[in-house]
């Protein structure tokens, strides 16, 4: 039978929602778990939110006749989607250009190196509230920025950086996990 209460929206856990550490960093594997102190915040995501893209595509073989005899996966990317706000974070600018390309603190001045160095995979966390004050935590085992969109500068509009992340298999084959708890 439909329960309208399992209908939910996600909100971002207060304090910040989407979390970023090292490869190889100890993982939670429930909602309840505090974070590694590895994993730092990456502040405020524009209102769009967190967008997840997981779906396969397939090729259809077709059989003398064009009936449609099989279909075989040939990709199943599964990537998230966000805005990060906090342009003066260095945290944030490691994001986005590598930890390596990101040096000093705002009070001291920061400097950022644009460069082709490839970035490297990290783990994620992001942790929501949803309805009924449930908490949800999807953990990125292993993902890496592939994308970051045009940063507009003007004045009618927060600068922001247009995230991708492309999440990668674990030993287990698994691109994320994700962890549901009533309150």
């Amino acid at each position: 039978m439909s329960n309208t209460s399992n209908v939910s929206a996600g909100k971002p856990k207060i304090g910040g929602a989407i979390y970023r550490a090292p490869l190889g960093t100890a993982l939670p594997t429930d909602v309840d778990t505090a974070l590694n102190e590895a994993f730092v915040c990456l502040g405020y995501v524009s209102d769009a939110g967190l967008v997840n893209a997981n779906t396969a595509t397939s090729t259809a073989i077709k059989a003398w006749g064009g009936d449609t005899v099989m279909d075989i996966q040939t990709d199943k990317p599964d990537t998230y989607q966000f805005t990060l706000l906090e342009v003066l974070d260095p945290n944030v600018l490691a994001t986005v250009y590598g930890d390596d390309n990101v040096s000093g603190s705002l009070a001291a001045g920061i400097t950022v190196n644009a460069n082709s160095k490839e970035l490297e995979d990290c783990c994620w966390v992001v942790d929501m509230i949803m309805r009924n004050d449930a908490k949800k935590r999807i953990v990125i085992p292993s993902g890496k920025v592939t994308s970051v969109g045009n940063v507009t500068y003007s004045d009618s509009a927060a600068v922001g950086y247009d995230t991708t992340v492309s999440c990668h298999p674990d030993a287990s084959g698994n691109t994320h996990y994700e962890y549901i708890k009533a309150a």
